[in-house]
């Protein structure tokens, strides 16, 4: 059976917007296809609270959301789960598990946790990793997400660097929080961003979460562009 296509949706740090950016993602995927989006680790969640892929599904309107392993406390998935002393799942549970969405949904979106390097699992794997693995027998792509801010410069440019270094050079870059005033550096970051190579999808606008869920589905397109190969 032919696999899917599948986005990997990381930041250049923690809280850039990447949940929002996933969201935004799907909701446009969704316009006449099937999607399903997973998240490898949710940390910093409680087992009856609203995760990452909640929030996906609430803006989204798909319902097609999982979890590979949640954890309670707000930190790296590595240190979380030595907190509660329990076994992360390996890179292979994870790989297996895009494998079979994949195989039943059109679109498959992967959210990592953190940055790109962020280690998923004992053995120090990370989303990076996982990328390359699912590529061997599917066609993927990646998407950064990044802040408008200060430091953005330099993030984005080491995340795009180990993206190229493993062979996985990004489909696109987004800016996860677009203020409704940005400053001179703000302005100046985004102009730099869209001259990198790397195509640029746009933009979230700041307070985007706050939206009502149809809304956000209607303004999505106008935000972001989908990369292509989606």
């Amino acid at each position: 059976m032919k696999l899917s296509a599948i986005t990997f949706v990381t930041g250049t740090d923690t809280d850039v917007g990447k949940t929002l950016t996933t969201a935004a993602l799907a909701a446009m995927l969704a316009d006449g296809a099937s999607v399903a989006v997973y998240k490898p680790t949710q940390t910093g969640v409680s087992p009856g609270g609203a995760g990452d892929m909640d929030e996906v599904a609430r803006l989204s309107g798909v319902g097609t959301v999982f979890e590979g392993i949640r954890l309670l406390e707000p930190m790296a998935p590595v240190a979380a789960a030595v907190r509660e002393n329990r076994p992360l799942p390996a890179l292979a549970d994870h790989v297996d598990r895009i494998k079979e969405l994949a195989a039943s949904y059109v679109h498959v979106l992967v959210e990592g946790a953190g940055g790109l390097l962020v280690e998923l699992d004992a053995e120090g794997h990370t989303l990076a990793d996982l990328a390359a693995a699912t590529r061997e027998t599917a066609r993927t792509n990646m998407v950064v997400v990044c802040r408008s801010g200060l430091g953005t410069l330099n993030h984005t440019q080491l995340t795009l660097e180990a993206l190229r270094h493993r062979g996985l050079p990004a489909a696109g870059l987004a800016i996860g929080s677009w203020p409704a005033s940005p400053s001179d550096i703000e302005q100046g970051n985004r102009g730099y961003l869209r001259g990198l190579g790397t195509p640029y999808l746009g933009s979230l606008p700041a307070g985007a979460s706050q939206l009502e869920p149809a809304a956000f589905r209607q303004l999505a397109p106008q935000w972001l562009r989908l990369p292509d190969g989606a």
